[in-house]
């Protein structure tokens, strides 16, 4: 494990955080592991983050209005996450090979 000095960790940690007044939808009810793209006609809780956590703020009738509510902030979210370079990334493994070579007996 690479060892960061603590000031680079907080900074690097302040960016993933979200902004105050940003907002996301989390599907209501007790389905908050599933993914966005199930249940589309169900209605999502539209929450915004107060610096600490995220506050209900209302909620949408389905997932197409949750989108439009919250489109802005989520491409805010995207921006901040960022991917690695692809200099970064580790190298792929070698494909899978037989280590037996396997001979078919002749039939005659």
């Amino acid at each position: 494990m690479d060892d960061q000095p603590l000031g680079e960790w907080a900074g690097d940690r302040d960016q993933r955080r979200p902004k105050r007044g940003e907002r996301r939808h989390v599907p209501l009810g007790n389905q908050a592991g599933r993914g966005e793209h199930v249940a589309p006609e169900a209605p999502r809780v539209l929450q915004e983050w107060d610096g600490h956590q995220w506050v209900p703020v209302g909620v949408a009738e389905d997932l197409a209005t949750a989108i439009q509510e919250t489109a802005e902030h989520a491409a805010a979210r995207v921006a901040r996450g960022g991917l690695p370079s692809f200099g970064k990334l580790p190298p792929a493994v070698e494909p899978w090979r037989s280590t037996e070579v396997f001979y078919r007996p002749e039939t005659n």
